[in-house]
């Protein structure tokens, strides 16, 4: 057998690493000056990349300088400070460098035994976050994708609780026959939520949808009567005002019937940190389980979700698996709480990030994007702009004279670059969406967004004109 190979060898590996080092660092420097949505034309040369399948090996060094002389101008700028679309994070510079390094050390997280450095930051994030946003001490918390991940594995755990207190064991009979389990959202409940009741076969057509408030709020005494246990899925950070529902009511308005309540925090649990928010998350530590994504508000790097559970024996009873090979320790086996079996170890970067910024730099970061939003509310206000809900989080709502305008100013924007933003519908209205979740957006990447949102309504203007 070969020791070296042509496209493999230790001396590869580390001339690899440096050069993917100086294509990070050309990256990077880019970022002031691209576009935050790349052109037709680097799109299209993306097609240089489609050819058939190798026949022989190729130079290792060549693939990336490829990768990143093509790739690269593929990609969404959403690390410029000036991409505010989807709820997508920044990037936190200690969160890359501790990606790169958990990424030469490839560790697979199922056992202990595979990866004792993986366990330990796993116990300790989940402490970490346990503290950071006050909850019960014994809260489990398992490491997964991001918050869709998360909301199935809450809801799963919620499922399969409900069912084995009323005498169903649901991972061994399945759901024919099964008790009647109601599921009840509010009426902003984001699209994942939907997607894990399918998943977990409960059906979307057996969702209840309670109304919200003027602020996309679920309205707590609007909640039906529950004469049997249900699935209540409350959501902290609506997904278009970013308004915080009131979790302690819901849960005291379900209390005594046996219900899990699960909360939906993808971005949103975050605004727990944050003292001047305290009473918009009262109650928070009563609900049963709740999901939060890393990669958002925190900025570490895709991807990194986790499901926090009350309840640590039912998150574990949910994804427990056996086989012969297995190798059980008295310490923690990660595949216990994730759906997952082999995964990558995404504890090792939240931990870096969690250890450098501590609970004050937490808290600076969340509040940081919070007065970013506002301070964007504010400058495009005072350009005539109309701001739709109270930006009391990252979100912010905007529109112009008519939905006609403001669908082809987000148009404009889309198509200018030099920032990048959704539209939505908000209170019967077309709108744009901002969602300001990157730590490198500053006083200057807002006045340069504002300046482009200006330029996109003046040249929409003009051409509704000349079209009338």
């Amino acid at each position: 057998m070969k020791d070296d190979f042509t496209w493999a060898s230790r001396n590869t590996l580390s001339s690899l690493l440096d050069q993917a080092r100086q294509c990070t660092d050309e990256y990077l420097a880019s970022l002031t000056t691209r576009r935050v949505y790349p052109s037709d034309e680097s799109i299209q040369r993306l097609r240089e990349l489609d050819v058939p399948v190798p026949e022989k090996p190729s130079d290792p060094h060549e693939v990336l300088e490829q990768l990143h002389r093509v790739g690269s101008l593929g990609t969404i700028a959403q690390t410029s400070g000036r991409y505010f679309g989807f709820v997508n994070g920044g990037m936190l510079p200690i969160g890359l460098a501790a990606r790169w390094l958990a990424d030469a050390w490839d560790q697979n997280t199922a056992h202990y035994v595979m990866s004792p450095t993986n366990a330990h930051l796993e116990d300790i994030c989940e402490r970490w976050l346990v503290e950071l946003f006050d909850f019960p001490k014994d809260t489990a918390a398992g490491f997964v994708t991001g918050t869709t991940l998360a909301n199935f594995s809450g809801l799963c755990a919620g499922r399969n609780e409900i069912f084995r207190r009323l005498g169903w064991d649901v991972a061994q009979k399945g759901l024919y026959g099964a008790p009647r389990l109601r599921i009840i959202v509010g009426a902003g409940a984001h699209a994942a939520v939907y997607k894990s009741a399918s998943m977990l076969g409960l059906g979307t057509d057996q969702i209840e949808i309670v109304p919200q408030d003027q602020h996309g709020r679920m309205r707590p005494n609007q909640i039906p009567t529950l004469d049997e246990p249900a699935l209540v899925v409350a959501q902290a950070g609506n997904v278009n005002s970013g308004a915080i529902d009131p979790v302690g009511e819901i849960c005291d308005r379900v209390a005594g019937t046996d219900s899990w309540v699960h909360v939906d925090g993808a971005f949103g649990l975050w605004a727990r940190v944050l003292p001047r928010l305290a009473d918009a998350c009262d109650g928070f530590e009563k609900a049963d389980s709740w999901s939060v994504d890393a990669h958002k508000t925190l900025n570490v790097p895709y991807d990194s979700g986790v499901i926090l559970c009350k309840h640590r024996s039912a998150l574990q009873e949910a994804f427990r698996a056996s086989a012969s090979y297995f190798q059980w320790s008295d310490h923690r086996d990660a595949m216990n709480y994730t759906p997952s079996m082999s995964k990558r170890a995404r504890a090792i970067e939240l931990w870096a990030v969690l250890k450098t910024l501590g609970r004050q730099g937490v808290i600076e970061l969340v509040e940081h994007l919070c007065d970013q939003a506002r301070q964007f509310a504010e400058k495009l206000a005072t350009k005539g702009f109309q701001i739709c809900n109270d930006v009391m989080f990252n979100q912010v709502l905007v529109a112009c004279d008519d939905d006609m305008l403001t669908q082809r100013t987000v148009e404009r924007i889309q198509t200018d670059g030099q920032c990048w933003c959704g539209g939505s519908k908000w209170d019967g209205r077309t709108v744009i969406r901002i969602s300001v979740c990157d730590w490198a957006t500053s006083e200057t990447e807002i006045d340069r967004s504002v300046a482009a949102f200006v330029a996109a309504r003046d040249s929409a203007r003009r051409e509704l004109a000349q079209a009338n």
